[in-house]
């Protein structure tokens, strides 16, 4: 099959300056080109070429400003059996006109169907003109079909993934060597470090992790909560809200360790050297890919029970949730309760890393979508 993975217009791909459905894309296109042809399209980077040949994927990458008419012109010429459109529903109408006999598959990472998005008329319009909808998550899947019940038909969960090769255990040979350098660096021998990995925005709610801390240092207070990230993708520029945060922290100071912004590729070792990871997300996240990598490095999972984070839990045996997700106190409980118990950490971090090597790593991924892929295809 001739194949092309249209990523969204807001990061490059390969995800040199991060993004989800950026890493996602890349990671299943270098599997599937074992087999297929693929064509991987997004935008314009300064640091990568216009067109080249990586790991047998050929890559295309047009101005962010002409982006949907320069697709439009290259599907037309190229002619693929099949096209993933990542997350842009809207687009699929132009492109289906561009190429009415392509078979199109849409993934949905995003409330992309929600009324603020689409009209009834947009939405009945995109559904008829896919073969398939492939969704991160039941939770996004019936953000769809409710709305949109002629869609159940088509539409079909696929989990993201996880390199595993990336993403090691401290229990591991490379795991131990990487705990114990990355904790010299950053001066953290003899500390609990509890890590949160995100935007520093409010809906994924860090200010409730900070509230959490005179809680959890009544009891442990070897703590320190780590926080990596910034206000958006690579952007460590300060807003209202991350000042706000490091004011919290500096209340805090031997218990807070903020790092900005950090390239995907050096991201697995800071996992690899904390020992429980925590989402506090406030909005219906659709599943947020680190909940994958903290099971690959095999800390235990503490989540909000916001849209699809929960489904990756099984309670107690990779994690818990939070249902009282607003509370603070609520997140100091269970980070106490994991805090105090280094067995049940081990556990629990020993479970969910068989749990992503079972259905979550990126060979999983591919399989789930190429035979997507191949069904729509035959039709």
């Amino acid at each position: 099959m001739k194949i092309a993975l249209i990523s969204t217009e807001k990061l490059p791909v390969p995800a040199i300056r991060g993004g989800a459905i950026q890493i996602y894309l890349n990671s299943v296109a270098s599997i599937i080109a074992k087999k297929h042809d693929v064509t991987v399209i997004s935008i314009q980077d300064p640091e990568l070429q216009e067109e080249e040949l990586r790991n047998d994927v050929k890559y295309v990458r047009f101005p962010e400003i002409h982006y949907v008419e320069m697709i439009k012109t290259y599907i037309g010429e190229q002619k693929f059996d099949v096209i993933h459109l990542c997350n842009r529903p809207n687009w699929i109408q132009p492109f289906s006109e561009a190429v009415p006999q392509t078979k199109f598959v849409l993934s949905v990472h995003n409330e992309m169907f929600s009324y603020e998005k689409m009209t009834d008329a947009e939405g009945q319009q995109c559904v008829q003109k896919v073969s398939k909808i492939v969704t991160v998550s039941d939770f996004i899947g019936s953000t769809i079909t409710n709305r949109f019940p002629e869609a159940k038909n088509i539409t079909r969960t696929v989990y993201s993934g996880v390199d595993l090769h990336q993403f090691q255990p401290s229990w591991s040979v490379v795991g131990k060597k990487t705990r114990s350098m990355v904790r010299n660096e950053l001066d953290l021998n003899g500390k609990k470090v509890v890590l949160f990995v995100g935007r520093l925005s409010k809906v994924k709610g860090p200010h409730l992790l900070l509230q959490a801390i005179p809680k959890i240092i009544e009891k442990h207070p070897d703590l320190m909560m780590v926080f990596i990230g910034s206000k958006w993708f690579g952007d460590d520029n300060l807003n209202n809200y991350v000042r706000h945060l490091y004011t919290l922290g500096a209340i805090f100071e031997k218990h807070v360790t903020f790092i900005k912004f950090v390239k995907p590729q050096n991201i697995p070792q800071l996992f690899t050297m904390s020992d429980l990871f925590v989402c506090s997300s406030q909005w219906q996240e659709p599943l947020a890919r680190v909940h994958y990598e903290a099971m690959a490095a095999g800390l235990p999972l503490i989540t909000s029970n916001r849209g699809g984070n929960p489904e990756v839990i099984e309670e107690g045996k990779n994690g818990y949730v939070i249902h009282d997700f607003e509370n603070p106190e609520a997140y100091a409980k269970t980070i106490n309760l994991l805090l105090d118990d280094s067995g049940k950490r081990t556990s629990l971090g020993k479970y969910g890393r068989k749990k992503v090597e079972n259905d979550f790593s990126w060979n999983r991924v591919a399989e789930n979508l190429l035979s997507v892929y191949e069904e729509v295809n035959t039709q």
